[in-house]
């Protein structure tokens, strides 16, 4: 995750995350293209339809997106707010798991017509850091340095990893507790993204990725896909 974004891209992004990118000049933490986008990204092309565009940031630096969006309508979601909220964040500081949407207009999201909008639906994914290390999970202890996390994609954005990617795609990032209630485990897009990234991954992607999910989640079912090559 660089605090200092490649603008100079070799392969021109589509448009969607080309937007996301320039609203985010100037914006001084370090920040990362993360999810569907992110996978695609790595791939050197779209594969398939997004509904919005994953950012990932620090949770430490969440008032830096307040202030880089100014007037703007921005949906926060934390464990401190029901799930189906809809009011607009006024930069309360936000627990983990945290999330911050950035809706369109025509969104169930859209706050005052008053405020800003964007024309690309997009959310900032809050992250722990610790010191030069991306805490990916924290119960199991999983921090991996973030210069392994994140690295310029064709694209030319700081970008998650490939394999990073699949771990959050995977849940390999949630709590035992978590995993057992959550029903966001193998959505049919993650599962598209993992077949469309895995052949591509290095010898040492892989063998990362097979004994860090391994850990967080031993029974989970990539893992059989993982083992060899």
């Amino acid at each position: 995750m660089s605090d200092h974004p490649s603008r100079g891209t070799a392969v021109p992004p589509p448009e969607a995350v080309a937007y996301v990118r320039d609203l985010l000049a100037g914006f001084g933490p370090a920040w990362c293209l993360c999810g569907g986008w992110a996978a695609d990204a790595w791939l050197g092309r779209q594969t398939r339809d997004h509904c919005d565009v994953d950012i990932a940031v620090f949770h430490r630096d969440q008032h830096a997106v307040f202030e880089h969006l100014p007037g703007w309508a921005l949906v926060a979601h934390d464990p401190n707010v029901p799930d189906d909220t809809t009011r607009q964040w006024n930069g309360r500081r936000l627990d983990l798991p945290a999330h911050i949407h950035v809706p369109r207009l025509g969104s169930p999201l859209a706050t005052s017509a008053t405020l800003t909008h964007t024309a690309v639906e997009f959310e900032f994914l809050l992250n722990e850091r610790s010191g030069h290390d991306w805490v990916l999970n924290r119960e199991h202890g999983m921090a991996v340095p973030l210069e392994r996390c994140v690295r310029p994609s064709p694209w030319g954005l700081p970008t998650a990893s490939a394999e990073v990617v699949l771990f959050f795609k995977a849940g390999g990032n949630l709590t035992a507790a978590e995993a057992e209630t959550s029903t966001d485990i193998l959505r049919p897009h993650d599962e598209q993204d993992f077949f469309a990234l895995l052949p591509i991954l290095t010898a040492a992607q892989r063998s990362w990725l097979r004994e860090s999910l391994g850990t967080a989640q031993p029974d989970h079912p990539w893992l059989s896909h993982l083992r060899g090559r």
